[in-house]
């Protein structure tokens, strides 16, 4: 799971306006970073441009998703992340980077405002941290948690029916046990699935 770009722009009347983008390509080749990094930005301004007010999508680029969110303001963030990415997670990330961008950065930059001109600085931070849904977004942590208890207990309830099938062709093929303690151990079988006791 990775995420590639996280652009803050604006909604304009005819074109989206880049305010703030930060970047982690360090998984491409060095040489095509720079025409990578243009693509990527061309794509979420292409895609606020396309996006109506108040409306969140995703949209699905060959092996990218694009999540974009447009406020009824027309304040826009779009994250370009790969497909395996939870897409909560990805809104949960725009929903706060808008909040904190329109806390930090007057409204009246927003229309002509310039990556060079805006004074905000989380895009990186934010970018680095949710690179890893389990550590960001508590929710994604809990369910991962929840999900490795249970293939834990899924293994568990396993090997204990393998080792009480096992046990049973152990008792059947025993040449060391009479008669009487093959139908002891019968009967202790029978008993604990009647009262639901462990064997």
């Amino acid at each position: 799971m990775k995420l590639y770009s996280l652009s803050v722009l604006h909604k304009g009347a005819t074109k989206a306006n880049l305010l703030k983008a930060a970047y982690d390509l360090s998984s491409f080749n060095f040489f095509q970073r720079s025409s990578l990094q243009e693509f990527m930005t061309f794509t979420s301004a292409l895609i606020v441009e396309r996006s109506s007010q108040g409306s969140r999508a995703s949209i699905k680029e060959q092996e990218y998703m694009c999540h974009v969110y447009v406020r009824n303001d027309n304040l826009s963030a779009v994250v370009i992340a790969d497909i395996e990415y939870p897409q909560r997670v990805c809104f949960t990330l725009l929903d706060k980077v808008l909040e904190e961008f329109s806390r930090q950065v007057d409204s009246i930059d927003w229309p002509t405002g310039k990556p060079e001109t805006i004074n905000y600085k989380a895009l990186d931070i934010y970018l680095s941290k949710y690179q890893n849904p389990r550590e960001a977004d508590a929710m994604t942590k809990v369910q991962a948690e929840l999900d490795e208890t249970k293939v834990i207990l899924h293994h568990t309830m396993e090997s204990l029916l393998e080792r009480g099938e096992k046990l049973d062709d152990l008792v059947a093929k025993s040449e060391h046990l009479g008669t009487q303690s093959k139908a002891f151990y019968k009967t202790i079988v029978s008993c604990s699935e009647i009262h639901n006791l462990p064997s």
